[in-house]
This record gives C-alpha cells, structure tokens and sequence, in this order.
C-alpha cells in the first residue's frame, strides 16, 4: 500500500527543495541563507548541492514546478514573498497534481489498482484565506520596494505620513487591509518604513480605499502623498482621472467609510486607477490619494510620475 502523501515527501519534496537551494545559490545566497530561507539545515543544502539527494526527473523537468521554483525563487531573494507564502504556494501545486495529475498518475504507477478507478483528489482549495492574504502581503511589499527605490519619493510623504495599502478581493472594514504599521515617514531625504505590511493598521488610507469602494469603482490598492496642484495637475495631464472631496471632520472609527468620499467617487464616477485628493482645512493637512488595482499599480504611478 502507497499513499500519495508518501510520494510528495518522497520524490516530490526533495526534488524542489534541491531545485530551490539551487536557484537560490544562483542568486548569490550562502549556503547558511539558503538553509534559513528553506527551514532546513546547512548539511541538507550541502547534499542538495552534490547531488546526494535522489530526485525525479518527471518532477523537475514539468513547466508547473520549474515556473513555480523561479518565481518562489526570487521572491525569496528580493523579499516580496514570506516564507509562509512560499510554503502555502508549494501546498497549492502538491494539491493540483495530487488531483488527477502528475502525482496522481505516479500513485498509480505505484498502485496499479488504482486504475480502475475514475477518482481525483481535491484535498485542498487553492483560493484559501490565507493564500489570498499573504498574495497581498506579497503586492504590498512589491510596491513597498517600488517606493523606496524611487528617488524624490521621500519629498512627496506629507507631515503624518504615508501608507501604501491593499485590500482582499471581499474587504469590508479596515481589518481587511494590509499596510505598514506606524505608517511611512520621510527621514533626511529617506522613505523610512518601519515594519513589515500587516492587516488592520491603516484607518486612514484603509478607509479612503473603502469609501472608494463603497461607491462603486473596483480598486485594491491606494498610497497617499503630499497635495500640490501641481501633482494633481500632472496626474490629470498623464490620464487619470481626478477627483476632489471634502473634508469629513466626522469620519472615525476603524472600520468607517468617509460618506464625503462615497458620494465624491459616485458622482465623478471614474474609471480606475484614478486620484482622490482634498485641498485641507483648519488643523487638517491637504492630502492626494492614487487608487488602482493592487499596491504594486498605484506605487508604479508614483514613480513615474516623479521620474
């Protein structure tokens, strides 16, 4: 008797763990990055690294594994993916090759009795909470890493702050809401963000996302930046649409919409990514917001529109 869990840690597992230490070493890891950033130890990479560990060849020559090495590879290495999305990643192929393919056609290589048995394995859903949470996690700190290697940022960060933020695809109050805690801040010239993205700690740019939400116009991601006319302006001159709203001096509460907002974007109605921004009031700073898709689509218009 042969159980396909047996396979994914017998063949399966070895084979993507050596190809990871591989893809990761030509990325110029050490061999002591390569084993914290698999959870294995450094005796186990050295192995991988001299072929003393067996592996399949039908495992590491298939498109889906080699595409899912690569891109678990270099977000890795460039820091946009977690260790526990790579992880939940790796379960989600195990599961879809489990389900009447390429381990499922291995399991009945090994049970041939299987065969006469027109049944699949759907053990596991691919469009799990907490897939979709750490994607966006993963959006985040991708245009995290937009906004600080662009130069001139640091200028447009207003006096309380920055966020960059997105939402899951069914947000409905600010603890659907990935952004940085304690927000981003303009040190010497430099974008500081002082911790990683986390769910929950935006009520200001969350909310404004929310509003935007409300009234009707798909979008994920929002950042906020200083207001200028003149940004507005260039904004406008690029093809966004612009839109402006009044201050809400009423609008609070962690999981609040701004009405001022819902009724501003459902009026203009515009097609997304587009500006939100309020010209200030007494105590209260100015403000511009970019709306769009995901964090990664608003952190790009940012730069492009400094550059």
């Amino acid at each position: 008797m042969k159980f396909v869990e047996e396979i994914v840690v017998e063949e399966f597992l070895p084979t993507v763990r050596s190809m990871l230490a591989a893809d990761l070493r030509e990325r110029d890891f050490t061999q002591r990055e390569v084993a914290d950033a698999l959870g294995i130890s450094q005796s186990a990479v050295s192995k991988y690294a001299h072929g003393e560990v067996a592996t399949s060849d039908a495992i590491s020559e298939d498109d889906r594994v080699q595409a899912l090495v690569e891109r678990i590879g270099d977000g890795l290495a460039t820091g946009d993916m977690s260790r526990v999305q790579a992880l939940i990643e790796i379960e989600v192929l195990i599961r879809q090759l489990e389900d009447g393919d390429l381990l499922a056609e291995r399991h009945r290589e090994l049970m041939p009795e299987l065969r006469e048995y027109d049944a699949s394995f759907d053990v596991h859903d691919p469009e799990s909470g907490a897939r979709t949470t750490e994607q966006v996690r993963s959006s985040v700190r991708r245009g995290l890493r937009i906004l600080r290697n662009t130069s001139g940022f640091a200028d447009l960060v207003p006096n309380v702050g920055s966020n960059l933020v997105e939402c899951l695809p069914d947000a409905t109050d600010v603890e659907d809401v990935a952004g940085i805690p304690g927000r981003i801040f303009d040190v010497r010239g430099t974008a500081t963000v002082p911790s990683d993205p986390e769910f929950g700690v935006s009520a200001h740019v969350a909310s404004v996302l929310l509003s935007a939400r409300a009234a009707g116009v798909p979008v994920r991601g929002a950042v906020n930046v200083r207001y200028d006319p003149a940004l507005v302006d260039g904004l406008r001159d690029a093809g966004y649409p612009t839109v402006e709203f009044d201050v809400d001096r009423d609008a609070e509460g962690h999981d609040a919409t701004r009405p001022t907002i819902v009724d501003a974007v459902r009026d203009a109605d515009p097609d997304p990514p587009f500006v939100l921004y309020q010209t200030g009031g007494f105590g209260i700073e100015a403000i511009t917001y970019v709306l769009g898709s995901d964090a990664s689509t608003v952190a790009r218009i940012v730069r492009d529109l400094v550059g």
